[in-house]
Parts: structure tokens; C-alpha cells; sequence
């Protein structure tokens, strides 16, 4: 389901959480998020601070080797559009959460996508929406 030639395609901003479900579990719920991205049905946006955090979490909590990780950080800084954030907000009570939002704002981006409650309370940031994975896979008409 790529976009039509010329169609605009959201701009998206993954959360931490999101890449981990998805790497992590590649059978689960959100592993078709990052294959969508693959497929180029919206425009995936990132940032040295998300890539960094992707980086440390797969590391520690997962034990992955630095060749698997640094493969995998590849990809991501490849498919995504890396974005270099202008300036650090203290929006959210978690910093990292902080650098989501920093890349959405200065990346112009559509829609944020977590699963983190504390994001997700905020339901929207300087009018981007901070959506859950499960809508964003509805939204791309993914199950």
C-alpha cells in the first residue's frame, strides 16, 4: 500500500518503544509499523538522541551484541529522515520523551506514534497528535 505518485505521506515520529516492539518481537503487533516505514507508506523521521536511545536500550535490556545493534541503527538512520532538533523542550516528565517530541516539532511531523502513557497523555504537542500504535496501524489500514 504505497501512496499515490506525488501523494503527500505522513511524517512520523516513532517512539523508542515503538522500534523495540518491533525489533524485538518481529511477529508482534508492532513489527508492521516499522515494515510500513520500510515500504515507504509514510515518511519516517528520527533523531541522533532517538537513534542513540534505540542504541543503549537494545544493548542493555536485550543484550544485543554492538554488530546487530549498529545494523540495525543503520537501517533506521536509512529508511528515516534524520532530524537534528533546533532546540531541547522540558514538555514531558520523561526526557526521553522530551527528544520524541523535540524531533516531531523541528521535523514538522504529522503524527506522533507511542505506547508510552506518559506521551500518550498528552495526547498532542504543539498540534501534532501523539497516537498509540494500534491507531496508527488502523490509520495505514494495517491490522
Amino acid at each position: 500500500m504505497n501512496p499515490a505518485p506525488g501523494a503527500a505521506r505522513l511524517r512520523v515520529v516513532l517512539d523508542t518503544n515503538i522500534y523495540i516492539a518491533a525489533f524485538a518481537y518481529p511477529r508482534g503487533r508492532n513489527a508492521v509499523i516499522w515494515t510500513a516505514a520500510l515500504e515507504g507508506q509514510y515518511r519516517l523521521l528520527v533523531s541522533p538522541a532517538i537513534i542513540r536511545e534505540l542504541a543503549r536500550v537494545l544493548r542493555s535490556d536485550f543484550a544485543w551484541d554492538d554488530d546487530r545493534v549498529q545494523r540495525t541503527i543503520r537501517l533506521v538512520s536509512q529508511i528515516g529522515n534524520v532530524i537534528a532538533p533546533r532546540r531541547a523542550l522540558k514538555v514531558a516528565s520523561d526526557p526521553d520523551d522530551d527528544r520524541i517530541i523535540e524531533c516531531a516539532v523541528d521535523g514538522n511531523a504529522d503524527l506522533i506514534v507511542s505506547n508510552d502513557h506518559h506521551l500518550l497523555d498528552l495526547k498532542e504537542y504543539a498540534g501534532i497528535p501523539i497516537v498509540a500504535g494500534v491507531d496508527f496501524r488502523r490509520t495505514l489500514g494495517l491490522k
